[in-house]
């Protein structure tokens, strides 16, 4: 285990997007990734937040967040859609390792929804457990429907949200680290083009007037 204290929830969401500046702007620092650091966690790992993205490969979470060993709780599966081994594993990086941020990835031009919206719209069916996958982004592509969406963004952001909600409906772990404060979950979006995560949900994150301005 490091020594170094957890941050708040609000310090690890900065953290983190201070990584992602970095990326984006093609200046990373590429921290915690020596051998210093490597035997500084072999005894434990203390990760500041848990992120919990789409598998897609060009989502690597150390990359694009700009982070190393030890950092980051990762759990990643296509569109990021869970069942109970996620939960299971989001909750143990939130009430074992005190992880006080839970980060929802998902990202433009996404396998997951693009096939959950053609199915959705022209009644085709996946094969084999591709078409759970689908099934359980279907809620998410209906509720964008239903409010209006059009484009790529607004079925990805919606997608977010709904997975952010339901960590927090399912968990009822997270959902009482939330309202203690000791936890926070966030939605981002990440543009494969630009290398940026823009924030779309919320829940128990202390944000500046200027910040809570960018959820979209």
């Amino acid at each position: 285990m490091t020594d170094t204290a957890t941050p708040s929830p609000r310090e690890a969401f900065e953290m983190l997007t201070a990584g992602n500046d970095r990326f984006a702007a093609g200046t990373p620092e590429h921290p915690n990734q020596d051998a210093a650091r490597r035997a500084e966690t072999a005894p434990g790992q203390q990760p500041f937040a848990v992120l919990f993205g789409c598998s897609d490969s060009r989502l690597a979470a150390e990359i694009i967040f700009d982070r190393g060993l030890g950092d980051l709780f990762v759990v990643r599966t296509a569109g990021h859609v869970m069942g109970p081994e996620v939960l299971g594993s989001i909750e143990y990086g939130v009430s074992v390792l005190d992880c006080p941020l839970v980060v929802v990835l998902g990202h433009d031009a996404c396998g997951a929804v693009a096939a959950t919206r053609a199915a959705v719209d022209e009644g085709t069916t996946a094969d084999g457990f591709v078409r759970d996958v689908v099934e359980r982004v279907t809620p998410s592509v209906l509720a964008a429907r239903a409010a209006g969406a059009s484009t790529d963004r607004d079925f990805i952001s919606e997608h977010v949200r709904v997975s952010v909600d339901l960590l927090t409906d399912r968990s009822r772990v997270l959902a009482e680290q939330v309202a203690s404060g000791r936890t926070a979950v966030v939605g981002l979006s990440y543009q494969l083009a630009d290398g940026r995560a823009h924030l779309v949900a919320a829940r128990g994150l202390d944000l500046p007037a200027d910040q809570q301005t960018t959820i979209v």
